[in-house]
Formats: structure tokens, C-alpha cells, sequence
């Protein structure tokens, strides 16, 4: 089945990817992840949870912890 094109969808992506960004940038490793979620546009951080973890098969903790072991 075919996704249905949903105008809010590469805005989405794009915000994403930013949150993805600070997750691994060591400048920010003492920021919360709340405040990061915040800053790229998510009002609910379960939200901003659920579709990180679809779009990058990973927690956003998950990911900066990898960040800070050096796998990203």
C-alpha cells in the first residue's frame, strides 16, 4: 500500500534530521533531549519520541548514547 502524501511530511523529515544532528553533536551531549525536541518545532515529546524511533529505528537516547561511544 502506498503512503498517502501528507503536506507536513518532508517539514517532519527535515526536523528529524536536525534533532537527529544535536543528538550527536558533543556541543549540545548536556542539553536535554526535551529542550532539543523543542527547539526543532515538537510540542509533545511523545510525539517527537515516536516518530524519531520510526524514522531512525532508535530512542533519541539510544542515539546520543551511541554518539558519545563513538557510533554514530
Amino acid at each position: 500500500m502506498a503512503q498517502a502524501f501528507t503536506p507536513s511530511a518532508p517539514p517532519l523529515r527535515e526536523r528529524l534530521a536536525r534533532a537527529h544532528t544535536a543528538l550527536t553533536d558533543p556541543r549540545v551531549a548536556n542539553r536535554p533531549i526535551s529542550n532539543i525536541a523543542f527547539a526543532n518545532g515538537f510540542g509533545d515529546l511523545s510525539y517527537f519520541n515516536r516518530t524519531f524511533r520510526r524514522r531512525y529505528a532508535a530512542s533519541p537516547s539510544e542515539v546520543r548514547e551511541a554518539a558519545k561511544r563513538g557510533e554514530h
